[in-house]
């Protein structure tokens, strides 16, 4: 009776599906963590290091611009090394750059510290789908939506515990913050190196190719999806909370803020049943892309407390339409090729996301409209459905 190799020595742990669950889900964590324990402290940031408003807004978008520049690179030392080496790569930059804020004199060492952290999560991004593909090449969508869960959860814990909790535990100091957070990082890092199983490579076998095949439209066509996706919900973020203080509603920006982001989780654990049905279906990126159009206009149609609603309804549809298009690279690629998909995708898709608010902040300022800076986050939202109908997912599968 033959065994398959993962079966053998020290890789029985992929017999073993809760210890690829866990290390998946920890691992998705770990993708926003350290990035978001900064705008809890920001007040403090401001005080401490003398940083101006731009000064802020630089922090937040050299972590986008990142993940776009140092996806491609993640694609090579997956080629070279395996996604299991780089993800302890990516994990290791993480903490180590999380950590290294703690310590900083100056804007200068922050911008640095925070670079080394975004390589980390950069890193990270396209070594989870090949191995996804490789731990659980039967339940990909389960897989992924497993991790995306993760990633979602994070968002929603360093944002509901650090002003609470964490600083009070801290004595308000936004260094400590910075430094228990990255703790998990720590942890998670420590046994993807211990417990991780290992796909043994092919005798022989000559090195992967890592560059992303740009002539593939389909490429274009998912980065550019994803890439909608992401910057509807940045965006939204962004715009939301002075949008509702020129229509009057400052009370609901929190409220509004805790609806978008919370109402992900939902979203995440069904697609945990629905994702590997539902990621090569055209007709769900056009419902998710659909209703994420009407809970913009919602928005900004609707009085009071029915932004709340809509903003909810809005964090819903993105979270179902992001884990549905990072399933897909690992369900259309030959396996030696998922981690190239992925960076191409994840390449065009943050620099989608980075390009989207400038450009509705610019509309903002030259109109004078709060309703401008929603434009462009409109026109997301139907290119998402647009793209997607046209769109042949399963033609890709291979």
């Amino acid at each position: 009776m033959s065994v398959h190799p993962l079966a053998r020595g020290g890789d029985r742990s992929i017999a073993r599906p809760f210890t690829c669950y866990a290390l998946l889900w920890l691992s998705g964590v770990a993708l926003r963590l350290t990035v978001l324990a900064v705008p809890p402290v920001v007040p403090r940031l401001h005080a401490d290091l003398h940083l101006s408003e731009t000064e802020i807004g630089m922090l937040s978008s050299v972590v986008s611009l990142l993940f776009a520049v140092a996806a491609l690179p993640g694609s090579l030392l997956i080629a070279r090394f395996g996604a299991v080496p780089t993800l302890i790569v990516g994990l290791l930059l993480n903490a180590a750059g999380s950590a290294a804020r703690a310590a900083v004199p100056n804007a200068a060492l922050l911008y640095a510290a925070t670079i080394v952290m975004g390589c980390g999560v950069a890193l990270m991004q396209p070594a989870l789908p090949p191995l996804v593909r490789a731990w659980l090449p039967r339940r990909i969508g389960f897989g992924t939506a497993l991790y995306s869960n993760g990633l979602l959860a994070g968002e929603v814990l360093v944002v509901a515990l650090t002003i609470p909790v964490i600083l009070p535990l801290t004595g308000g100091s936004w260094r400590w913050n910075f430094i228990l957070w990255t703790l998990p990082i720590i942890a998670t890092l420590l046994l993807v190196a211990v417990l991780a199983p290992r796909p043994p490579a092919a005798p022989g076998a000559a090195p992967r190719l890592w560059w992303p095949d740009w002539r593939r439209p389909f490429i274009w066509r998912l980065g550019l999806i994803l890439g909608c996706v992401n910057s509807t919900y940045f965006a939204t973020n962004h715009f939301l909370p002075d949008y509702l203080t020129a229509a009057g509603s400052p009370q609901l920006i929190g409220a509004a803020l805790t609806a978008l982001n919370f109402m992900q989780l939902p979203a995440s654990v069904l697609m945990l049943v629905f994702a590997g049905r539902l990621a090569l279906q055209r007709w769900a990126y056009v419902g998710t892309g659909g209703l994420a159009l009407l809970s913009i206009l919602g928005i900004v149609a609707t009085p009071g407390a029915w932004v709340v609603v809509w903003a909810g309804t809005l964090g819903f549809a993105l979270a179902a339409a992001l884990i549905l298009g990072l399933a897909v690279p690992a369900l259309v690629s030959k396996a030696e090729d998922v981690h190239r998909t992925s960076a191409g995708m994840f390449a065009i898709s943050y620099t989608v996301a980075v390009l989207t608010p400038i450009l509705g902040g610019l509309l903002w300022d030259a109109t004078g409209l709060p309703l401008a800076g929603f434009a462009p986050i409109g026109l997301c939202a139907i290119a998402v459905a647009a793209i997607a109908a046209t769109t042949e997912f399963r033609g890709e599968e291979r």
